[in-house]
């Protein structure tokens, strides 16, 4: 019994003590902690983009909160989507969101005298298309959209549901791992 209360004893006394070194001040004299790592970026492909959800609206018309991406990755959008494909003209924001949110990604241009640029795009977006017409309906490379957009900050925009990844030149094998992580997959909740 007696070695037990010292042994309780004891114990007090080493918490107490230690709580006491966790109170104490910090020694002035004492190093700064030595500087961390930065921890290591995702492998994931491009940037995430907080989610907006994805409500229906009526119309492209339709008053909605903006987006929070240029362009948008995710938020209201119409209850109909885009033909899968290049287009020579802008996608309405409300329209391609829609699409993002069925499984697709979106490469959109931005930029003055770059035909060769726009052909390479073309080409590899092709390339996709194709391969989605020989595997047949089951495949989930036709979900792709090609086409301009006035306004980017960067020459190349990449996109799927919240996601985006900027680019200032053309870029094959980065577009093609951004393609290859996010092509596909569907982000419907699951009680639609």
């Amino acid at each position: 019994m007696k070695q037990t209360s010292i042994g309780v004893l004891f114990l007090a006394l080493v918490l107490i003590a230690n709580g006491a070194l966790w109170a104490a001040p910090p020694d002035p004299k004492a190093k700064p902690p030595a500087k961390t790592e930065k921890a290591p970026e995702s492998k994931e492909p491009g940037t995430a983009v907080p989610s907006l959800g994805n409500d229906h609206i009526q119309s492209i018309e339709s008053p909605h909160p903006p987006y929070n991406s240029k362009p948008p990755t995710s938020g209201p959008h119409v209850p109909f989507v885009a033909r899968w494909g290049i287009y020579d003209r802008q996608i309405p924001n409300e329209l391609q969101v829609h699409n993002l949110e069925d499984g697709g990604v979106i490469i959109q241009y931005d930029c003055k005298n770059c035909t060769e640029m726009v052909q390479k795009i073309e080409t590899l977006a092709k390339e996709y298309l194709q391969k989605a017409q020989t595997e047949g309906q089951k495949s989930r490379y036709g979900h792709l959209l090609v086409g301009p957009y006035a306004g980017l900050d960067t020459p190349i925009a990449l996109t799927a549901w919240g996601k985006i990844d900027k680019l200032n030149e053309f870029d094959e094998a980065r577009i093609r791992r951004f393609i290859e992580a996010y092509i596909g997959i569907d982000h419907h909740p699951s009680h639609e």
